[in-house]
């Protein structure tokens, strides 16, 4: 072999070596330390200026998309306690990614940036994050660039700030406008697990949450959280992450353990399409959960399916199935300091849930109206136990129920909600709608519709439900009256009475009646759900015609029960 030859052997052995070093490519995302607790992130698409508290600048399609807000930050309690960062460092990369974590004495939130992408995933991992009821990150962004708000069910112009200096704070957060309307910052609440995408846009930008995997939310499929708001004060454009909420809940408190994880969840925006959006969701959901996020626990799920049917035999068509804490005193609203997921029966009473974290868990359905919306009990199965890469088969559940033989009548579905009652839409939320509801009414059995009582109830005076027995049984030892609530908000009472006779009550007092601030926030459709039982003596009820009277003796502006359902039934 010749000197030239060998020489060109010996360069490509060396090149064929040295191919893969130079193929490897070095992310354009970064982390920048500029000193004084300050730490610019991002990619050649956006970039975020991090201080100890707060992202200070967003710095996007030329222009800082924060301006004079407060930018981006993470807190608990409220506004009580913003976390404080000490540090940041790229803890993992790839070829066009990297995971920068910002970290804080009560966890770190991490930031996973990609090159492409214009947003970043994000997820917080819990270290010492104290017994709390609110945990939440957010955006406070310029009100120029982000004028509008989108939730699931309220799209569109976000107050300017001169509608609130020329308004009357009447309630926190609420302010009255001369011609009689309410601006509140709760009317752009919404059902939390039902979101796709949400958050602020304007006509050249826009601010998105995607949380396609929502077991780390609390409480069950009726939790209500606020999404987005304009700020009173200053006019900030605000985009909640609500992933520990409590604004429509009684007692949700939580302590949790080392490692809890919320998200990873998506942080994107975009030129302000709902449409690309919309595309994005689909995109983020199909690919939950991510394969990407290469955590232990995270990657641990299995599946749970079964069957329900009703002990009458009928299928638990369209039931709500909850998988929560096992052994809980907590009712599933209440329930958070784990993971948790929610389904509905098909027709026929079957369910499946794919992709539950392993564990031991507590199965929980109730009915959600429908085929099944007489039926007043719940059903709960505890240690059900979800094991790595498993199908988890129930089986065949037996859900007891009372027999429709007991029933003397029942004013509106059993689903938890005020559906099918008088003023309980078209929108889920509006401040004072309660004080549209009459002081006094009658509901005739037999004669009047679901549509003739109200969603929710507040004024003094007194609803009543007339109806009519041809017989009483003589296997009876007497009836149990329901009232089944939706929500309540404190500071209203009342007595309920059958035939005069005082057989219960709706009272602020009553253990089971912590104010949930569900009718106070504006809540209209549902909140937090309490079931209330009373025992009815043989000789209180009459053949011919009887009444149950619901007397308000005490109340609140603003303030009093969301209706779900009424049932007298002989025991």
């Amino acid at each position: 072999m010749g000197l030239l030859q060998l020489v060109k052997c010996v360069a490509l052995v060396a090149c064929a070596v040295a191919a893969p070093v130079e193929e490897r490519k070095a992310p354009k995302s970064f982390l920048k330390e500029v000193g004084n607790s300050t730490w610019v992130i991002g990619n050649a698409k956006w970039n975020v200026t991090q201080g100890r508290q707060y992202a200070t600048k967003l710095w996007y399609k030329g222009k800082d998309r924060v301006g004079q807000a407060v930018g981006h930050y993470v807190s608990y309690n409220g506004a009580a306690s913003d976390l404080n960062w000490t540090s940041a460092a790229i803890v993992d990369s790839g070829n066009d990614w990297i995971n920068v974590k910002f970290t804080a004495k009560e966890g770190d939130f991490h930031w996973v940036i990609r090159d492409d992408l214009v947003g970043a995933y994000q997820y917080f991992v819990n270290h010492a994050l104290p017994t709390l009821g609110e945990f939440r990150t957010l955006w406070r962004l310029d009100n120029i660039s982000f004028p509008n708000g989108h939730t699931n069910v309220k799209d569109g112009v976000l107050p300017p700030l001169s509608e609130y200096a020329a308004a009357t704070n009447v309630q926190d957060e609420t302010w009255q406008k001369a011609d009689g309307t309410f601006l509140t910052k709760y009317d752009w609440s919404a059902f939390i697990r039902e979101q796709e995408y949400y958050g602020v846009y304007g006509d050249e930008v826009g601010s998105w949450y995607i949380n396609p995997g929502k077991d780390y939310y609390n409480g069950n499929h009726l939790k209500e959280e606020l999404m987005i708001h304009r700020e009173s004060k200053t006019g900030d454009a605000v985009q909640l992450n609500m992933i520990h909420g409590t604004h429509y809940l009684a007692r949700s408190s939580d302590s949790f353990a080392n490692g809890k994880t919320w998200g990873p969840w998506l942080w994107y925006m975009n030129d302000g399409s709902k449409t690309d959006a919309a595309r994005r969701w689909k995109q983020e959901e199909k690919s939950w959960p991510y394969e990407w996020f290469k955590d232990t626990a995270y990657q641990s799920r299995g599946s749970i399916s079964g069957k329900l049917v009703l002990s009458d035999g009928r299928p638990a068509a369209g039931a709500a199935v909850f998988i929560g804490d096992t052994n809980s005193n907590l009712s599933t609203a209440d329930q958070g300091k784990n993971y948790y997921y929610t389904a509905y029966t098909d027709s026929n009473g079957k369910f499946s849930i794919d992709d539950v974290r392993t564990g031991i868990y507590g199965f929980y359905s109730w009915s959600n109206g429908g085929k099944i919306g007489d039926v007043t009990t719940s059903f709960v199965q505890n240690d059900i136990v979800i094991a790595k890469n498993k199908a988890t088969n129930l089986k065949t559940l037996t859900w007891q129920v009372s027999s429709p033989k007991n029933r003397i009548f029942q004013v509106g579905t059993f689903d938890r909600k005020t559906d099918g009652f008088a003023l309980s839409g078209p929108t889920p939320f509006e401040h004072g709608r309660i004080a549209k509801a009459p002081s006094n009414l009658t509901y005739t059995v037999g004669t009047s519709q679901a549509s003739d009582w109200y969603f929710g109830q507040s004024a003094l005076g007194t609803w009543s439900i007339v109806f009519n027995l041809r017989s009483i049984p003589t296997s009876t030892t007497g009836a149990k009256l329901t009232a089944s609530l939706a929500g309540f908000s404190g500071g209203s009472s009342a007595n309920i009475l059958l035939n005069d006779v005082k057989v219960g009550n709706i009272t602020t007092n009553s253990a089971l009646l912590v104010s949930s601030q569900d009718t106070y926030r504006g809540a209209t459709r549902a909140g937090e759900w309490r079931l209330l039982e009373f025992p009815v003596a043989k000789a209180e009820l009459k053949i011919g015609e009887n009444r149950v009277d619901v007397q308000v003796t005490t109340s609140t502006k603003w303030r009093g029960w969301l209706w779900d359902s009424v049932v007298l039934e002989w025991v």
